[in-house]
């Protein structure tokens, strides 16, 4: 296994697993419990220790961890979505696996979950896997062994929600030999450690993707967002100023490029349900470790009845949002729509990661509140969850627009619109 750089402060904070006891996966196929093994040994070996640094340290442009993106390639867990002819493990339940893995990933740091795992392989990967023929080819292997950084890029400072033609002004123009692409985009994961790049441009009336190289004249990146959590995940604004990607990299037909995004956007969107029961996970072992063992007048926390039904409830939600991001996956291992179901897992799992770790501070007190407490030498995880859970309410479709998708499903186009 590759070596990582020893953390400034490590997480202290093994604690027992309350999914383990409450049988969370009880009807997950076994090569998905398999994958699901390996992905919780690696976090456990290499991601607990690093956990507080790389939750915490703030944002900058060389602070893409290529250790921890090497361990995780060399661990095998990037080749968990894809077949055996690109270098791939060719499971029949590869979404459902995937899934376990973004949920293995962020229980200790959801910032790498999101970066390395869903942005690379769930977002880049899967457009590369789709487009099939010389761009799978081309790019799956590398990125299963970890050779380069993918990054998929379908907002701007004008477009987010709204990717119509008429919203997006990052324009592909057909040129000899490929495509001129012009344009801004905005929020890109990945961005300042990109080698290559799945683009949504408008392309005539319509939009389409395509790949472009990330280091070559006409790339501008911008330093990195300074953002209220998801440390480890860098953003930044990307300029295209001619910028020229072959004919070949053209990702399907032309003007087929929303459809094949928001397929991709689909899958994303059960990987931030995944990652948000991580983090409710990671936030509930821990407060409920403490408050068991943490007394007050003689009695643990935990003797309240008010935090014995806080904490049954949060279970609930938690093992609720578990099996949506779960069923929405293998109805996509068996070839069914689920997109209705992975904005309710994406719903889900966003919701209750807040709303256990707000509670999980509360419980916990001062200590929860602390980052590091300086006199004591400790590190506490829970104020890095509250911070980084904020997000999954927001991106890859905010929750209020996925709601919308639900109720289109229910009621029909021709209501909703």
């Amino acid at each position: 296994m590759n070596q990582v750089s020893p953390p400034a402060a490590a997480d202290h904070w093994a604690v027992p697993r309350q999914s383990v006891r409450l049988g969370a996966d009880t009807l997950t196929p076994p090569e998905v419990l398999a994958v699901r093994g390996e992905a919780r040994a690696f976090a456990d070996e290499v991601l607990r220790p690093l956990a507080h640094a790389l939750n915490t340290t703030p944002e900058r442009a060389d602070g893409f961890r290529r250790d921890v993106f090497a361990a995780i390639a060399e661990a095998g867990l990037f080749a968990v979505p894809f077949s055996s002819d690109v270098g791939g493990r060719n499971l029949a339940g590869r979404t459902q696996a995937s899934m376990a893995v973004m949920e293995e990933l962020a229980y200790y740091t959801p910032g790498v979950a999101s970066a390395m795992f869903d942005a690379n392989i769930l977002l880049f990967g899967n457009v590369v896997d789709e487009a099939g023929g010389a761009l799978r080819e081309q790019f799956l292997p590398r990125l299963i062994r970890g050779d380069l950084v993918g990054a998929f890029a379908t907002s701007e400072p004008g477009a987010s929600t709204d990717l119509s033609p008429e919203a997006i002004q990052t324009i592909a123009t057909p040129v000899d030999g490929g495509w001129r692409i012009d344009g801004h985009k905005r929020w890109i994961t990945n961005a300042p450690a990109a080698d290559v790049i799945v683009l949504l441009c408008r392309t005539g009336d319509g939009l389409s993707l395509v790949v472009a190289d990330m280091k070559v004249p006409g790339v501008t990146v911008s330093d990195p967002d300074l953002k209220m959590g998801n440390h480890a995940q860098l953003t930044a604004d990307i300029q295209f100023s001619g910028v020229v990607a072959p004919a070949e990299r053209l990702v399907g037909a032309l003007g087929g490029g929303l459809r094949a995004a928001l397929g991709s956007l689909t899958l994303g969107r059960m990987g931030i349900g995944a990652a948000g029961v991580g983090m409710a996970q990671r936030a509930f072992d821990v407060a409920t470790a403490y408050i068991t063992e943490r007394t007050v007048r003689g009695r643990p926390i935990a003797a309240n009845q008010y935090w014995q039904f806080r904490f049954a409830d949060h279970a609930l939600e938690i093992e609720s949002a578990r099996s949506l991001y779960l069923k929405a996956a293998r109805l996509r291992d068996e070839g069914q729509d689920p997109g209705h179901i992975a904005a309710m897992a994406k719903i889900k799992g966003s919701q209750v990661a807040v709303d256990v770790a707000r509670d999980a501070i509360q419980c916990c007190g001062g200590y929860g509140f602390a980052r590091e407490m300086m006199g004591a030498g400790v590190t506490w995880p829970l104020e890095s969850i509250y911070r980084d859970a904020k997000i999954g309410e927001i991106y890859e479709g905010a929750n209020e627009v996925l709601r919308w998708v639900i109720a289109r499903r229910i009621f029909g186009r021709e209501i909703t619109g």
